[in-house]
């Protein structure tokens, strides 16, 4: 799983598609919904999930994406335990969170995960799209 996880080679148009590749898990379908014709018209390639656990056992897929949105608060492995998970199996994928429930001790621990941003629901789609981008394209470590 490890290599499977670690941060994309994307190569545009390789699969027929268009867009880098973004990754969303959340268990609300309409808001997975609404994050996709957010995403596309955007220009990216949305990789939709319901679950953690759908993430893991996709993971031809989710080796794809060059970003994950993911909800805090999922049924089964939360966001929190899925980024552990990606972090112990060494993955490079920039997450972005999502939450309806950001209690400061939450999203500290996400942050201290390495989360590029947390965001609370309901937030602006310009909001996560420059959460995206800053994923995509990090700024260079001060030196």
């Amino acid at each position: 799983m490890g290599e499977a996880l670690d941060r994309p080679r994307f190569d545009p148009g390789a699969d027929g598609s268009q867009g880098v590749p973004v990754a969303v898990v959340d268990d609300d379908d309409g808001l997975r919904r609404g994050l996709a014709r957010l995403l596309k018209a955007a220009g990216y390639k949305p990789l939709l999930f319901a679950s953690a656990e759908a993430l893991l056992a996709d993971d031809q897929t989710a080796s794809r994406a060059a970003c994950l949105v993911l909800d805090v608060q999922l049924p089964g492995l939360s966001g929190l335990d899925l980024q552990r998970i990606l972090a112990q199996a060494e993955s490079t994928l920039p997450i972005v969170f999502i939450t309806a429930h950001c209690e400061p001790a939450v999203c500290d621990r996400a942050r201290a995960g390495g989360a590029v941003a947390v965001l609370a629901k309901p937030f602006a789609a310009e909001a996560l799209l420059e959460a995206i981008e800053r994923a995509l394209h990090p700024a260079p470590p001060l030196e």
